[in-house]
């Protein structure tokens, strides 16, 4: 009976979430919402972008449809038209119909004007989302090399989770000599350089290169509007770090919250192992990772790491 009575309930959510979405559609078809400061989080795949999104989709602040962006960002601007060069969205392509597509899918999603959206390719189009949005808060969320790019390599591992979207691709990919044959997570520029490349030299090049283009981006952002935390920090003391971002995002951090984030390691989001710092040091792909690590000093450095 117990059963029963979830599966109704079940049942009446879909349905009324469907009925309220089509209300606002109708609602916004005579009157467009506008988006309010919105919140992207960025940073490079497997860096701990999930845990950051679904922390501030717990703000009733906030609009979240609850999943990655992807195919609507991409839908927009569909990279075979850039001959698959990059994710990356120019900023010259933002203009007035994108943005009111934007404010519809999440309004009719959502029903707030303020919503907070997160995919791993965005990190590459920070100018063309400020140039969307210019009241728009990043939040970008960075994490140590080495942790990094070992989740990278375990992420390509699941191709069929990260790498479902590049069947399409005009570069046979046969990276660790076709160990892997679906390119997984984005496409940053030069990408089609690394389709033979080992895995390390590949996660090693998406590191850097998501990381770059997201600090290349800063500068053109309002102070104000910028907030940079680390993975590591995150572990050490959610509570804070959480209060700090959604306090620089001018919203209220109160005691739900603080409840919420004081507990949010206990069930992580989408993690391949038990959560930890320098954990690549005592796991399987040390060596391959030890190869770029080397590599990776600038940009680890430009990270504060």
């Amino acid at each position: 009976m117990n059963e029963l009575f979830i599966k109704f309930e079940k049942t009446g959510r879909f349905y009324l979430k469907k009925c309220l979405s089509s209300l606002r559609k109708c609602r916004y078809s005579l009157w467009p919402i506008e988006l309010q400061a919105p919140i992207f989080v960025v940073g490079c795949s497997r860096a701990g972008t999930t845990l950051v999104y679904k922390t501030f989709s717990e703000s009733r602040e906030l609009g979240s449809l609850q999943k990655e962006t992807h195919d609507f960002w991409a839908g927009l601007h569909p990279t075979s038209k850039r001959d698959w060069a990059s994710h990356q969205i120019p900023k010259e392509q933002a203009c007035d119909l994108d943005r009111k597509q934007a404010g519809e899918l999440f309004y009719c999603g959502t029903g707030k004007t303020r919503i907070v959206d997160k995919n791993n390719q965005n990190g590459l189009s920070i100018p063309y989302l400020h140039a969307l949005f210019p009241d728009a808060h990043f939040v970008f969320i960075k994490r140590n090399p080495g942790d990094n790019i070992e989740s990278l390599i375990k992420g390509w591992g699941k191709a069929s989770e990260f790498g479902a979207w590049s069947k399409d691709l005009p570069v046979t990919i046969e990276v660790d000599g076709g160990a892997y044959r679906n390119w997984c997570f984005f496409l940053a520029e030069g990408w089609k350089n690394y389709s033979r490349a080992s895995i390390e030299e590949v996660c090693a090049f998406q590191y850097e290169s998501m990381n770059r283009a997201i600090l290349d981006a800063r500068d053109a952002i309002p102070a104000q509007q910028w907030h940079e935390v680390s993975y590591e920090a995150v572990l050490a003391n959610p509570v804070d770090e959480f209060r700090g971002l959604f306090e620089a995002c001018d919203l209220p951090f109160d005691s739900r919250l603080e409840q919420h984030c004081a507990k949010v390691l206990d069930n992580p989001y989408n993690t391949f192992s038990e959560i930890g710092v320098d954990k690549w040091m005592g796991g399987e792909y040390k060596s391959k990772i030890q190869k770029v690590l080397q590599s990776m000093n600038s940009i680890s450095k430009d990270l504060g790491y």
